[in-house]
């Protein structure tokens, strides 16, 4: 299994854990199905009431896609299939509070994540990044979720910069993608901390008041998520060329933390 899961029935709180450690929690196919059951599982379980999201080890949260999947795409620029569009608890209409702990790299497709938690609680040595300009990608659903939770032009550099710079946890607080700084030792207590708290609320209020903040900017996140298929299909570099790019992933050594 390259998903954990964990139940303090005394608190209410589920912890999630992408266990693939060696693969910085990167998601394969598996590990998108489980995400889905999951969150669809946590659905029709009254006894969790709050969620924490998180990634195992202390190198990386989750680094999106594993790059040794396959994903055969049609022809036509009118149809894409991304693996990773399910993986969020919103996508499959949870709306129990979920908190991200963030605790290492946290970078592309990982979005897809932190975009649909309620709030995200990071370890003081996280960083957030975005390759997909890199690599010859469009960043369409990453910053389109990103650009819901920072201001515009922090996404923006996030976005257009690449590997040439990652946002350090501080830098993550000040602009207001991350709610709450901790040590690494102490990232998942502070998460389940809070967690239990809104656990510890009457259910329906607690849901209703989720499905209230996400209703104040709804509209707006659909309509743009609608444009990520056709943008993705038009400027993304085709797959031999973006594999040339990657040909020196994981050398790189000259990015900046800001």
């Amino acid at each position: 299994m390259s998903l954990r899961t964990a139940f303090d029935k005394d608190t209410g709180v589920a912890v999630v854990t992408l266990d693939r450690p060696a693969r910085h929690n990167a998601i394969d196919p598996d590990t998108a199905a489980q995400l889905t059951a999951t969150w669809r599982e946590f659905r029709f379980d009254d006894t969790v009431r709050a969620i924490v999201l998180t990634g195992s080890g202390e190198k990386a949260f989750c680094t999106g896609i594993d790059r040794d999947t396959d994903v055969p795409q049609p022809d036509s620029p009118y149809s894409m299939d991304d693996p990773l569009l399910s993986i969020g608890p919103k996508a499959n209409d949870l709306w129990k509070p979920v908190i991200a702990a963030v605790n290492g790299m946290a970078c592309g497709g990982a979005f897809y994540l932190l975009g649909e938690a309620e709030f995200v609680i990071a370890a003081e040595h996280a960083t957030f990044f975005d390759p997909h300009t890199t690599y010859g990608m469009v960043s369409a659903y990453e910053a389109i979720l990103m650009a819901q939770r920072m201001p515009f032009g922090e996404v923006a550099r996030m976005s257009l910069m690449g590997t040439a710079e990652r946002v350090s946890a501080r830098r993550a607080y000040e602009t207001g993608l991350v709610s709450e700084l901790a040590p690494a030792a102490e990232l998942l207590a502070a998460a389940t901390r809070s967690a239990a708290v809104i656990a510890s609320y009457p259910t329906e209020p607690v849901q209703g008041t989720v499905r209230a903040l996400w209703s104040a900017k709804e509209a707006t996140r659909t309509q743009a998520l609608s444009q990520a298929p056709h943008l993705i299909a038009l400027g993304n570099l085709p797959p031999e060329r973006q594999a040339g790019l990657f040909t020196g992933r994981g050398r790189e050594t000259g990015f900046r933390t800001r």
